[in-house]
């Protein structure tokens, strides 16, 4: 069997996931951000993207959209502004977000406020990646 560490996944709609996985890939604010077991201590901010949480040889995908994550002895907790597996997440809802967005983005009107926008954008593509690679 191989090594594997503690992970749980909180966010403000409470406990997302808890259980002993092999490898964690994070959406980390200067890129990509790997965890084995016996990883030093490291507080890191996370982006919007998908994580990926390899556990008995698969692999499940959460939609994240910021927060931070914290690993000390052979844990990782992940405490983030938003979080949903891959298998609670509605594509459909997730592909008109992502529609809505771009339409916000598209027209050229002073109304819209643009970063909110961009993250909207960013989140929803987040989140129908993650869907998308449904096992």
């Amino acid at each position: 069997m191989a090594s594997t560490f503690t992970l749980n996944i909180v966010s403000p709609e409470g406990n997302i996931l808890k259980e002993d996985v092999e490898f964690v890939v994070l959406p980390g604010g200067a890129g990509e951000l790997g965890i084995l077991p016996n990883h030093a201590p490291l507080i890191a901010g996370l982006d919007v993207g998908v994580a990926r949480i390899t556990s008995n040889g698969t692999v499940k995908r959460v939609a994240v959209a910021g927060g931070f994550v914290e690993v000390a002895d052979n844990s990782a907790t992940i405490l983030a502004d938003t979080a949903e597996l891959s298998e609670a997440i509605d594509l459909q809802r997730a592909i008109a977000a992502k529609e809505r967005a771009t339409k916000r983005l598209s027209s050229q009107t002073s109304e819209i406020d643009v970063k909110r926008a961009e993250f909207a954008l960013r989140k929803a593509l987040a989140r129908i990646s993650a869907s998308e690679n449904k096992k």
